[in-house]
């Protein structure tokens, strides 16, 4: 069969084919470090009239054992520019997003809840980055998550951060791996054993505010499903300020102006461990590949048409009309 590409992600949302290959075959760090990039530079149109600034930083995923310690630094962070803002209050959310307790994500040992009520530090960042450091994003890569060799790390340091009281914003776009919060479900629903507070989902973005304190501090999840926008997302920053984020178009920024369409995603072809998605998944991808072959049987502009609408269809029915292509 002739293959189906095109420059613009035809998915709403998350590139199914994409991070299917990633996940199967690598790769994935050039896509963080292009991804990463992209955000910080929406986020920073945004929050500079707001009195804020994002920066890159080294991440805390990428250090390795046996470097020097030191207060970890983030994929992106955000700081205040304006010294007259109380830095540690929370801002007041605007989304009426449903909030967990973060003991409802996260497993806390006892003395980790004690240490917290002294473990609240301020952060000083260098010279070159004025103000306080308000928020913390990371971009999951598959070392981090459960099972990879920096996964202990990760847990440690993100815990430290957040008993600092900084603002933590996760963002996860890996199906195949767990999640790195032990009470939330994973995607496949394998060795669950603690209580579940959320539905499995592929993909998902975590909000956690732990000010003024650790403990009583919130979560607001944002799951999402395959060819589902990612969503739209209120980070909360100083007093009263919150930043509403667009994380579907950073991502159809990195997607397109990186040419992963035209080098890595066939339409034509399933993607890489199909197996792995769930079945209402599967009926979702494969409903996406019939109509991107339609339109390109049709010889409509993949690049210039809104991304098109899909029809349920019966697994089976869907694979056999698949199949009519070849």
């Amino acid at each position: 069969m002739t293959p189906a590409r095109s420059v613009k992600n035809q998915y709403r949302g998350i590139n199914a084919h994409l991070h299917s290959y990633w996940q199967a075959e690598g790769g994935w760090d050039g896509f963080h470090a292009n991804h990463i990039a992209d955000l910080m530079r929406l986020m920073s149109a945004q929050l500079l009239p707001m009195g804020y600034i994002a920066d890159i930083q080294q991440s805390l995923q990428i250090r390795r054992y046996g470097e020097p310690a030191g207060r970890p630094e983030s994929d992106v962070t955000i700081y205040d520019i304006n010294p007259l803002r109380f830095p540690k209050t929370a801002a007041k959310r605007t989304d009426q997003q449903h909030a967990l307790a973060i003991q409802d994500v996260m497993s806390i040992e006892p003395e980790l809840a004690e240490y917290q009520a002294i473990g609240i530090y301020e952060y000083e960042p260098g010279k070159r980055i004025p103000g306080e450091p308000v928020a913390w994003l990371e971009l999951l890569s598959p070392s981090n998550k459960p099972g990879g060799q920096d996964a202990a790390y990760y847990h440690d340091k993100r815990l430290k951060l957040l008993q600092s009281g900084i603002v933590f914003i996760e963002l996860d776009y890996l199906h195949e791996s767990p999640p790195t919060f032990d009470r939330i479900p994973a995607y496949r629903g394998e060795g669950q054993e603690v209580p579940l507070v959320l539905d499995a989902h592929p993909y998902r973005i975590f909000v956690i505010d732990p000010r003024p304190t650790f403990l009583p501090g919130e979560v607001y999840p944002h799951p999402f499903d395959v060819d589902r926008e990612i969503p739209t997302v209120v980070i909360p920053l100083n007093g009263d300020d919150v930043l509403p984020f667009d994380f579907q178009a950073a991502y159809n920024k990195t997607f397109s102006e990186t040419l992963y369409g035209m080098r890595l995603v066939d339409y034509s072809q399933l993607p890489l461990h199909f197996d792995r998605y769930s079945r209402d998944d599967q009926v979702r991808i494969l409903a996406r590949m019939l109509v991107v072959l339609d339109a390109a049987r049709q010889k409509f502009d993949l690049e210039q048409i809104e991304i098109l609408p899909t029809e349920p269809i019966p697994f089976d029915d869907a694979l056999k009309d698949l199949k009519t292509w070849e």
